[in-house]
């Protein structure tokens, strides 16, 4: 069994290795320490089993269990960490395991012995999960992850979402609604069919048709706005 540990601790990633290689769980082939570097780890092993901490910098590991519910054949993933207050939402997204620290062999030993893949049911609980710090996309080279923080604009193009951000665009398959609610902190409802990075926002121009239209900050095309949207688009940038 190939086994990757997910820990921002070094102490605590090398206990967990201990326990494996003690108890004969399995072959540790990778040790991360943050969400991102799991998710690249995982498409780079093809670990059966992930034992993740929760509490990361860079990516928390319930965001990264999300990413990593997309992938074609996910692996089983087992929570770890100190904070039981993340114990009911670990246990409501129904992953193979929940461990508190500091981790104990029998249990650990326990838990393996319970181990299931994350299904579609455990994909759907993963997306009532906080709001992400990143979008993934399934592309032919893996999965792409692209921090939110790089996305200018979010489009929809007939049964997908084409994600604009500062290096190129992707699709994904998710309802710009749910986007929407997600990010309404950082982007805005201009046209049924788009979302804009609020920040991203230079100009607010007026069309030869009487219709507006948004220029952004590293984007050629002008992001067209729907007349029912005019007026809170022009509040906000009244306001930047």
């Amino acid at each position: 069994m190939k086994i990757l540990i997910v820990d921002d601790e070094d102490l605590a990633r090398s206990r967990l290795a201990r326990f494996i290689e003690k108890a004969q769980l399995g072959e540790v082939i990778a040790s991360v320490s943050n969400g991102v570097q799991a998710i690249e780890a995982v498409e780079k092993y093809l670990p059966d089993v992930v034992l993740l901490d929760i509490q990361m910098p860079v990516m928390d590991g319930l965001e990264a269990a999300r990413h990593i519910s997309q992938i074609e054949t996910p692996p089983a993933i087992i929570f770890c960490t100190a904070y039981d207050e993340y114990a009911l939402e670990a246990f409501n997204v129904q992953a193979g395991g929940y461990l508190l620290k500091p981790v104990r062999q029998d249990d650990l030993v326990t838990v393996f012995s319970k181990l299931k893949k994350i299904n579609k049911v455990q994909a759907v609980a993963l997306n009532t999960s906080e709001r992400r710090t990143h979008i993934s996309a399934k592309t032919h080279q893996g999965l792409q992850l692209i921090p939110i923080e790089h996305i200018l604009l979010f489009k929809a193009e007939q049964k997908y979402i084409s994600v604009i951000h500062k290096d190129g665009e992707l699709l994904i398959d998710e309802p710009l609604k749910d986007l929407e609610e997600e990010f309404a902190d950082d982007f805005i409802r201009v046209h049924r069919n788009s979302l804009v990075r609020k920040t991203a926002i230079s100009g607010f121009e007026k069309n030869d048709d009487a219709s507006f239209s948004l220029r952004l900050t590293g984007y050629d095309e002008l992001v067209p706005i729907s007349r029912r949207h005019v007026a809170p688009v022009r509040k906000l940038v009244k306001a930047l």
